[in-house]
């Protein structure tokens, strides 16, 4: 077990020989340039601006090329040469949509890329968050290391005395076993620990594309002001995509509309026949007749316009449900600040005071190896505690502000 604990440190040397130094303003950066996932919503903003470009523009206009009244039977048959109907027209055709129509295309391609941007700025606040979160995760799994170890040093001296207490005849000789014990206890800790280290190091990987990111500076100093994060709900992404959709929505809603208009097209022909009888040059207009609008046009309207108010009414509900969820985070934090102070006015100083006394009781005799040992644990126990809180602290601030602060993208 001695030798396990020893190896843990040659493997997590190991794994930094080629780190990489990061701040925490640093990975946050380097996720805004790197993160995949960021990258693949920007192209699709790109593809929206692009399909904006033809939203609402003419179809292609159409071109036809026939023979018209070739004759097949009676003593003209088969000699249009001879037949003065017989004639090669080329046509061209526009088919022109009503104004409205185009005009609701080009409103949902606007909201197409509105909604896109949203996409894209809800997708960098996720991946700044993730980032952070996995700098957070690292930065504290190195404390918890260095702390454990800093009270395996400290417990050094009462493992030496373990053969000399045994000698003199103040202990018995199972009590030599225990400095054993107790080490692979604190080896099995500091073993879940160090995989704590790998595992954060691995998630800031994926977030910034560094192989082995190491963290560098000081966490993040954010000040958290309710009031101002309450009233910026609104400008969020998650409600901002929903204000997107409803102009998706109402785009769709004035498409439906514009059916009830009437659409027309144009077309020009030209007509060859034998130059005996001479060419002609046609041209027609046609129009739509949306005349059975209660059947066809209306339900469709009625469709869209349902279809309007509900995404109006799920904007409602994720508004509530944000704000219920702001509200239990600020009451995690305040919960963990106490959490936080208790454990480092109270509980620390009290095994501290603890593991010195039983640790003098030991030397004058009046107590036994085993309760020294328990009080250097407990105090062990204790110091990582106040580490954990301290991370939740930290990731209590991290998440609320790059969740709910208007300015985290």
């Amino acid at each position: 077990m001695r030798s396990a604990y020893l190896l843990a440190p040659a493997i997590l040397f190991a794994s930094l020989v080629h780190a990489t130094p990061l701040t925490y303003d640093g990975a946050l950066k380097l996720a805004d340039q790197t993160a995949p996932t960021l990258e693949a919503k920007i192209s699709d903003v790109k593809a929206a601006r692009s399909a904006a470009i033809a939203a609402g523009r003419l179809p292609d206009p159409k071109a036809s090329l026939g023979i018209n009244d070739f004759p097949i039977s009676g003593p003209l048959a088969g000699r249009p040469d001879l037949d003065n109907f017989s004639m090669v027209t080329l046509e061209l055709s526009q088919d022109v949509p009503n104004g409205a129509k185009r005009r609701a295309a080009r409103e949902r391609a606007t909201a197409d890329i509105g909604a896109a941007e949203v996409g894209r700025v809800g997708e960098a606040r996720n991946v700044r968050l993730n980032a952070a979160l996995a700098w957070i995760d690292l930065y504290y799994a190195e404390r918890r290391v260095a702390t454990l170890d800093e009270i395996d040093r400290s417990l050094a001296p009462l493992r030496g005395t373990a053969a000399s207490r045994l000698a003199s005849g103040a202990a018995r000789p199972g009590e030599t076993l225990e400095p054993e014990q107790w080490t692979a206890a604190l080896a099995d800790r500091r073993a879940a620990l160090v995989a704590e280290i790998g595992k954060a190091r691995a998630e800031l990987t994926r977030w910034t594309g560094e192989s082995a990111p190491e963290v560098s500076g000081a966490p993040p100093d954010y000040t958290i002001d309710p009031v101002a994060l309450r009233n910026g709900l609104d400008e969020l992404p998650a409600i901002r995509d929903y204000d997107a959709r409803v102009r998706q929505a109402d785009a769709d809603l004035d498409a439906a509309k514009a059916d009830k208009h009437p659409d027309w097209g144009f077309s020009v022909g030209y007509s060859h026949r034998d130059p005996r009888f001479g060419d002609y040059l046609s041209a027609k207009a046609t129009v739509s007749l949306p005349l059975f609008a209660s059947t066809r046009q209306d339900p469709i309207i009625d469709a869209r316009a349902e279809t309007a108010s509900r995404v109006r009414i799920e904007r409602q509900a994720a508004l509530r449900e944000m704000l219920a969820a702001l509200d239990s985070s600020l009451a995690d934090h305040v919960m963990h600040h106490e959490q936080l102070s208790r454990a480092s006015d109270t509980l620390v100083p009290l095994a501290r005071q603890r593991a010195d006394l039983e640790t003098a009781s030991y030397g004058a005799g009046t107590a036994g190896l085993i309760d020294a040992l328990s009080a250097f644990l407990a105090l062990a126990e204790a110091r990582t505690a106040v580490i954990d809180r301290q991370a939740d602290v930290e990731r209590d601030s991290v998440r609320i502000v790059l969740t709910y602060g208007r300015d985290a993208q």
